[in-house]
């Protein structure tokens, strides 16, 4: 039995969700990892895996980092607005 994957969002974009409006980060929900925008327009950088995050806004070294309204971590380095957030850059 095959898995279903994800489709594309509409016009290409890559699928995410931002669950809180306090969040600054969104989960990427589709394996295109080629892709370099999300829906809404925030461009993001290619070869972000599936379930990871990416930074809707820059966020400054030593800053919060939000996802579903609670704080997940620091920025240990700034964040590009785009940029794939993960354990290289919060603690």
């Amino acid at each position: 039995m095959s898995k279903a994957k994800p489709a594309a969002a509409p016009g290409g974009a890559r699928l995410s969700l931002q669950a809180n409006a306090k969040d600054n980060v969104a989960t990427l929900l589709d394996e295109n990892v080629e892709g370099t925008m999300v829906a809404g327009g925030l461009a993001i950088d290619q070869g972000i895996p599936f379930g990871h995050k990416v930074a809707l806004c820059r966020i400054e070294n030593g800053s919060k980092v939000v996802k579903y309204g609670v704080i997940i971590g620091h920025a240990t380095s700034t964040i590009r607005s785009g940029e794939h957030v993960h354990v290289h850059n919060i603690a």
